[in-house]
């Protein structure tokens, strides 16, 4: 799902309910329900939405309206996607030490 966005560093629930399609209250109970979603908030006490909050909102809408999981599905799936991108970066960087520390062997040669 591709959803246009300004380049604001921040957006407002209203303004994410309307790109999401769905209601205010739905993003609220999203909210107490995915630890993962935790907006910032305004000193008037407004729920402030990141990019990074917007692409997970997008992915549990997926994963609950298109995928048809259940919340405590959808919650697993979430920590299960957060631990392969993990592992995948802990991949990319001792990659990344390994070419570096043949750099340092040939340097030594």
């Amino acid at each position: 799902m591709s959803i246009p966005v300004a380049d604001k560093p921040y957006l407002r629930i209203g303004e994410v309910a309307r790109l999401l399609g769905t209601q205010t209250h739905v993003l609220r109970y999203w909210e107490s329900e995915f630890p993962q979603l935790k907006p910032t908030r305004a000193a008037s006490g407004q729920r402030l939405f990141r990019r990074e909050d917007l692409e997970t909102l997008i992915l549990i809408k997926t994963l609950l309206q298109e995928q048809g999981y259940t919340i405590a599905g959808a919650r697993r799936r979430l920590e299960e996607l957060r631990q392969a991108a993990q592992a995948q970066d802990r991949r990319q960087h001792i990659s990344q030490v390994k070419d570096e520390l043949k750099d340092i062997l040939k340097l030594l040669d």
